[in-house]
């Protein structure tokens, strides 16, 4: 079968992504869900492209994970938590949970961190890379231990975090769902809880930041703004700092850069003029 003889209204991935998932070890029942059609159609398609099938489980033994990485704090913990309260998925009819981000960096060290060797897959027709992580034991901690749930967006209350590991779990959070303008001086953090929103504010204002709320018809956005609050407010999230995105680190820089700039001109200006005194 060609690509062309998909119904493209009913599946939204082609023949050549479906083989390409499943010969990387997601399930039939992962890549309907990803196609928004039943995994029955998935393993059809496959058939009549003479994909070899793997026996009904087999897929799970290929790939690595530790399992409990969940249950213990540490800074690069906190920062992967908080992006997956942004940016993940809890799997609702397998024992999976899901990252999905545009940029394929992040997801690449989230990787290596929790010791996994799973694929990251693209979906070509959004640009979004996805990683997809098969565990029992993860998925049950996330639910247990943080309240997360497999349609979590509009539920999800934001958790207990430990005092110390708070400014990694925002700033994973912020890299999932978070967004800066220098030239504004603005800081923007946006979800489908009012709930999580709401906490999420009162946590930044107890670091001594000033924060806005504003409710959206379909979300919610916390705000930081004025030029010396996000200047402190970026040094106290990036404080030993060990995952980031570097796009979003590098927006706060610009005012060190041009800060920088200046102190330079400034510093030209008085040799020029007082290498000028002395010809004179």
């Amino acid at each position: 079968m060609k690509v062309s003889d998909i119904k493209r209204g009913k599946c939204s991935l082609s023949i050549d992504e479906i083989i390409q998932y499943y010969t990387n070890g997601i399930s039939t029942k992962e890549i309907g869900r990803m196609a928004n059609v039943s995994d029955r159609y998935i393993r059809s398609l496959l058939n009549q492209n003479k994909v070899e099938m793997k026996e009904t489980g087999s897929w799970k033994r290929k790939f690595k994970v530790n399992e409990d990485y969940f249950k213990t704090w540490s800074s690069t913990m906190a920062y992967i938590l908080g992006f997956f309260f942004a940016d993940g998925c809890i799997v609702k009819d397998q024992q999976s949970i899901s990252f999905a981000q545009k940029e394929k960096y992040i997801l690449e060290k989230i990787k290596v961190a929790m010791d996994s060797n799973h694929p990251i897959i693209i979906n070509e027709k959004t640009g979004v890379h996805i990683l997809n992580i098969h565990s029992k034991i993860l998925k049950k901690d996330l639910i247990e231990l943080y309240g997360l749930t497999p349609n979590k967006s509009k539920v999800v209350e934001f958790p207990n975090i430990p005092p110390d590991f708070l400014s990694h779990f925002i700033r994973g959070y912020f890299d999932g769902d978070g967004y800066v303008s220098y030239r504004n001086y603005f800081i923007s953090f946006v979800g489908g809880s009012e709930s999580f929103m709401l906490s999420l504010q009162e946590v930044i204002a107890k670091q001594g930041f000033e924060t806005n709320f504003t409710t959206y018809e379909t979300h919610y956005r916390v705000y930081v703004s004025g030029r010396k609050t996000i200047k402190h407010f970026s040094d106290w999230m990036y404080q030993e700092k060990n995952l980031y995105l570097p796009r979003k680190y590098d927006e706060f820089q610009k005012e060190k850069d041009e800060v920088s700039l200046l102190r330079d001109n400034i510093k030209t200006h008085k040799n020029a003029l007082i290498l000028r005194g002395k010809q004179s």
